[in-house]
C-alpha cells in the first residue's frame, strides 16, 4: 500500500530534508525550504521505480565483460547538426549563431517584459520555414493568444474571418493557410502536452511557462520544486528522443533569479535572460549559459507598437547627446560577449547634506564605484569622502566588466572639477588599487567600434598591442593621474587641493 509522506525541499538547490529548517545547509540560503508530499511504500521506504525499486536480481552474470549500451568514441556518429535561423538576427546571436536542433532553451525575465511576445514572434517566423511549430500556452486561453497574435500581425484574424465559412473545417483551413505551420495548444496538463509532442513531432515547441505545468502523478501544486523538476525532466526526455527544440519560459523571483530549483538551469542547454526597464523602449536578451556558444552575449530589441523590433546599431541607444557636452560625462566601450557597445557614463559629485555621503549607481556595480572612489582619494588626491557621488550609464545598460573603471573615474573627476571631457574621446581600462591602469581584453574590437562611430581619440592602458590602421589617435597611459591629464582639458588637472565649499 502506498501512503503519503512529507519531505522538505530547498527551492534554491533542491536539497532534501526530513524536517523543516530555516537555513539550507547546502546553499546557505534562508527561507528557501518548503514542504513537499511524496509517496512511500507500506514498508516506510520511498516508492521508486526502475533500478531503485529493489527488484533487480542479485545473481551475477558469468562470462566475459562486455558493454550493454555504452560506446567508444570511434563508434559515436560525429555528424554535426546544422543550426537553423530563427528569423531574428539578435536572437540567433545570443544563441551562438542559430537554433540547435533538439536543444532546450530557458528564457527568464520580469513579468510584462515581453517574453511571450518575443517567443510568439519567433514561432511565427519559424513557421514560414519549418513544417510544424507548436506554441503551448499554459497561462492564456486560445482566444487570448489569438488576440495577442493579431496585435503582433502574427495572424490576420480579419482576413481569416472574411475568407472563412460557417463550416468549422473551412475556417480552420483558412486560418492554417494564413498562419502557415504554427499550432497553438492551451494546456497545463503535462501528459497531454507530451502526447501532443510525440504525435505532432514539431521541429520547435514553445512552453509558456514551465511554472504553470502540472504533473498529475505528483500531489504538489504547480510551480513547486517537485513539479518544475519533473516537468522539465519529462520534456527534456521527449525533446532529446524526438529531436525537438524546446523554448521554455521561466518566471523570475524578486531577486531576479529564475524561480524554482537551480537544477532547472542545469538541465537545459541554454539560459537566457530578457531584461530592461518596463517604462523604456529597449529590451536586452542576455545569455548566461550556452553549451553551444559563447556566454554573456547580448541581443537588443525595441518594443514598438507592433511588437519587438531588432536594433541595428545598439550603440546609439546608449550614447547621450554628443552635440551638447556637459561636465561629468565620459564614453567607454563595453563588450558584451563578442559585441562591442559604446556607452556614455554620467557622474555627479556634489557636497553632501548628510552625515554620511550618499553613493548611488545605475547600470554600474556599486562595489566597483566604492573602490574607484577610494583609489581617487588615496592615490590621486581627490577629496571625495565628504561628497555625494552618483554614477549612471545612459540607457541603464548593465556594465559589469572592469574595462569601464577608467571611464567612471574620469567622469567623477570631471564632475568634481566641473570640466567637460572631449565627447570624441573614449576611455578603456581597469583601475587597480594602486592607481595603475591595467590591460583589458578585446581592445582591437573595442577601438574599431569607436572609430566606426566617429570617435577621434582613445585613452587605453600602456602596453596594449594594437594594429596601426585603427583610424583614431591612441594615447597609452599607465596611471589614473595620466589619464586625467590627457582627458580633462585643464592646466591644473593634477591639482585637487581645492574642494567645492559647502554652504554654511
Amino acid at each position: 500500500m502506498v501512503k503519503a509522506k512529507q519531505i522538505y525541499i530547498c527551492n534554491n538547490c533542491a536539497a532534501e530534508y526530513s524536517q523543516w529548517f530555516g537555513l539550507c545547509k547546502e546553499c546557505n540560503e534562508f527561507g528557501t525550504i518548503s514542504e513537499e508530499p511524496v509517496e512511500v511504500s507500506a514498508g516506510g521506504g520511498t516508492s521508486r521505480g526502475g533500478w531503485q525499486s529493489g527488484t533487480r536480481s542479485n545473481n551475477k552474470v558469468s562470462g566475459a565483460a562486455k558493454p550493454r549500451v555504452s560506446l567508444k568514441f570511434s563508434e559515436i556518429n560525429n555528424d554535426v547538426q546544422e543550426r537553423f535561423p530563427s528569423g531574428y538576427g539578435e536572437f540567433d546571436r545570443v544563441l551562438g549563431g542559430g537554433i540547435v536542433p533538439g536543444s532546450l532553451v530557458l528564457i527568464g525575465g520580469d513579468p510584462g517584459i515581453g517574453k511571450s511576445t518575443l517567443l510568439l514572434q519567433v514561432a511565427n517566423k519559424l513557421s514560414y520555414t519549418l513544417p510544424r511549430i507548436l506554441y503551448v500556452s499554459a497561462e492564456e486561453s486560445g482566444q487570448q493568444v489569438k488576440l495577442r497574435a493579431s496585435r503582433l500581425d502574427v495572424a490576420d484574424t480579419k482576413t481569416a474571418a472574411a475568407n472563412g465559412k460557417e463550416n468549422g473545417k473551412q475556417n480552420g483551413k483558412a486560418v492554417q493557410n494564413k498562419e502557415h505551420n504554427l499550432y497553438v495548444m492551451p494546456e497545463t496538463d503535462l501528459e497531454e502536452i507530451l502526447r501532443e509532442l510525440e504525435s505532432l513531432k514539431p521541429q520547435v515547441a514553445v512552453i509558456d511557462s514551465i511554472q504553470t505545468l502540472h504533473f498529475a502523478a505528483l500531489t504538489s501544486s504547480p510551480g513547486s520544486v517537485a513539479q518544475v523538476r519533473e516537468c522539465t525532466s519529462a520534456l527534456m526526455q521527449v525533446a532529446k528522443r524526438e529531436n525537438i527544440t524546446l523554448l521554455i519560459v521561466g518566471h523570475v523571483t524578486k531577486e531576479g533569479a529564475i524561480a524554482g530549483p537551480r537544477v532547472l538551469e542545469h538541465l537545459v542547454d541554454t539560459v537566457l535572460y530578457f531584461e530592461g526597464d518596463r517604462y523604456a523602449a529597449h529590451r536586452l536578451l542576455r545569455s548566461v549559459k550556452n553549451r553551444f556558444g559563447a556566454t554573456h552575449e547580448i541581443g537588443i530589441f525595441e518594443m514598438a507598437e507592433g511588437g519587438l523590433v531588432e536594433v541595428d546599431n545598439p550603440s546609439e541607444l546608449f550614447l547621450g547627446n554628443r552635440d551638447e557636452a556637459s561636465p561629468g560625462t565620459s564614453v567607454i566601450v563595453a563588450c558584451e560577449g563578442t559585441r562591442p557597445i559604446v556607452v556614455e557614463i554620467q557622474a555627479l559629485v556634489s557636497p553632501t547634506s548628510y552625515t554620511s555621503p550618499r553613493r548611488s549607481t545605475t547600470g554600474i556595480d556599486y562595489n566597483r564605484l566604492q573602490q574607484i572612489l577610494a583609489v581617487l582619494e588615496k592615490r590621486v588626491g581627490v577629496p571625495l569622502s565628504k561628497l555625494d557621488a552618483y554614477v549612471a550609464s545612459v540607457g541603464g545598460l548593465g556594465v559589469g566588466e572592469p574595462a569601464a573603471d577608467l571611464g567612471v573615474a574620469i567622469a567623477i573627476v570631471a564632475s568634481f572639477r566641473d570640466r567637460v571631457v572631449d565627447p570624441r574621446t573614449v576611455l578603456i581600462g581597469e583601475v587597480g588599487l594602486g592607481g595603475q591602469v591595467r590591460l583589458v581584453s578585446q581592445m582591437e574590437l573595442r577601438l574599431k567600434e569607436a572609430a566606426k562611430l566617429g570617435f577621434k581619440k582613445a585613452i587605453v592602458p600602456k602596453g596594449q598591442s594594437l594594429p596601426d590602421d585603427l583610424g583614431l589617435e591612441v594615447i597609452p597611459i599607465s596611471k589614473v593621474i595620466d589619464a586625467i591629464i590627457a582627458a580633462i582639458p585643464s592646466e591644473r588637472s593634477g591639482d585637487f587641493s581645492a574642494m567645492p565649499e559647502e554652504d554654511d
